[in-house]
């Protein structure tokens, strides 16, 4: 039966190869559509330019555009706690567990994560030109916490392994639950002087005073931080590489195909012989 064209492992191949390439181009297609939608979005540097923009707009708003620059503390940064003479404006610490439990499915140990404790701190700070670390135009950025995307770097690890004692020992054996280590204190921080890119709406208060902010429609308050031209290019390469697995799978499916299809012919031409 193995020497079957028809070998269930086989079709099982073709039909696996196909439809991953089919997963693989839909998230191909969605990530195009979504750089396009990226590119038609005007973006901004925080100088005169865009307070000119603002002040000619209806309302003194822009929808929808992305801003990028250089961050700055409207007052007194935040110190970071685990760094010396390093300052942010956004600051993230994270404490967690991990445990392992008994799977009686699996009779293996498997692993869980608990967030113990999760803290934020941030101070206003404001977007000006790179460049310009005294400058009469910036664009404050209003409720970071609320926005989505990666604009956090990573300031602190540390990983501390739990002690197991005899009382542990028979406790794991009643509730099927052990430690494995407890991570202390990750702290992530948005570092004074980074570049950072919204994307968003941006009003103007009081003539001078712009805002980014999230948008009143549907579309997404974004932070990254990054420059425009980075984001764009990670966007691009996400977007080859759903292209390039495509293909892959696509061709792979397809030789599969090509070499059942083949053992098939050569196999009646045996039989008519």
């Amino acid at each position: 039966m193995g020497d079957s064209p028809l070998n269930p492992l086989v079709l099982i191949g073709v039909g696996s190869s196909f439809a991953f390439s089919g997963l693989f181009y839909h998230l191909y297609q969605k990530k195009k559509i979504e750089l396009q939608n990226l590119k038609e979005i005007p973006v901004f540097k925080p100088d005169q330019h865009l307070l000119k923009v603002v002040k000619a707009s209806p309302h003194k708003r822009l929808q929808y555009v992305a801003v990028e620059g250089m961050v700055q503390p409207d007052g007194e940064p935040l110190a970071s706690k685990f760094v010396p003479r390093r300052f942010g404006v956004i600051q993230k610490i994270v404490v967690q567990e991990h445990w392992k439990y008994w799977s009686t499915i699996t009779r293996s140990w498997n692993s869980r994560t608990i967030k113990r404790k999760e803290t934020n701190n941030s101070v206003p700070f404001s977007l000006i030109s790179p460049g310009s670390y005294i400058s009469d135009v910036s664009v404050k950025v209003q409720e970071p916490l609320e926005a989505s995307g990666s604009y956090l770097e990573s300031a602190y690890f540390k990983v501390r392994r739990a002690e197991e004692g005899l009382v542990d020992v028979v406790l794991q054996g009643l509730n099927g639950e052990k430690p494995v280590s407890m991570e202390g204190e990750r702290g992530e921080l948005l570092h004074v002087g980074s570049t950072l890119t919204g994307f968003g709406e941006v009003v103007l208060e009081g003539g001078q005073v712009m805002r980014l902010q999230a948008p009143l429609d549907s579309r997404k308050y974004i932070l990254m931080s990054t420059d425009y031209r980075s984001f764009i290019d990670r966007q691009e390469a996400s977007a080859s590489m759903w292209k390039i697995l495509t293909a892959v799978t696509g061709l792979t499916g397809a030789s599969l195909l090509a070499s059942v299809l083949y053992s098939f012919v050569e196999k009646q031409n045996d039989k008519s012989k």
